[in-house]
């Protein structure tokens, strides 16, 4: 329960960074997405249960200010947390790089169902895709600069939960 916790703690670090960087982009009309890194760690680390859990939170908290049905953010996270979950034992996952491909390529995937879910509703769609591709390009850039720091973080969190709630160590 700790774990998912910190996983937690770190998801809502993740949001409100995000949210602060994107107001700061605001003035060139950019939009940067990573959330994809919310489910990245706990779908590659936890159990399927407590990872789509921790995921599905994840999902909740992107979905309190985002402009869409709420939930939509927290199903699409549970199912890209279901995909990386049934991939991760063909695919290595202990080292950083893989972990940032990983995440990489799941924020791609949620970034394109948003647009194209969102674009539906749009009176001239095809003006859209422009900055969409502006904002997926700054988004992937983004991801790729913080997610060895986020990923850090998460493994440290985690690391000093084990450490203090493993007895065994002093022993």
């Amino acid at each position: 329960m700790l774990r998912l916790l910190l996983i937690f703690l770190s998801t809502l670090l993740l949001w409100a960074l995000t949210a602060q960087l994107n107001h700061a982009l605001a003035p060139w009309r950019l939009y940067v997405f990573v959330g994809a890194l919310a489910v990245t760690l706990p779908a590659l680390t936890f159990s399927l249960r407590s990872g789509l859990l921790a995921s599905f939170l994840g999902g909740l908290i992107f979905d309190s200010v985002a402009p869409v049905t709420f939930g939509t953010h927290a199903v699409l996270f549970g199912l890209t947390h279901a995909v990386i979950f049934n991939l991760r034992d063909r695919i290595p996952r202990d080292d950083t790089l893989s972990r940032v491909l990983i995440a990489l390529f799941a924020n791609l995937g949620l970034f394109l169902v948003f647009s194209f879910t969102q674009v539906a509703r749009s009176p001239a769609p095809a003006s859209l895709w422009p900055r969409l591709f502006a904002d997926l390009a700054c988004s992937q850039v983004a991801l790729a600069l913080i997610a060895p720091w986020f990923f850090a973080i998460q493994t440290r969190a985690l690391a000093l939960v084990t450490e203090e709630t493993n007895p065994s160590r002093y022993a």
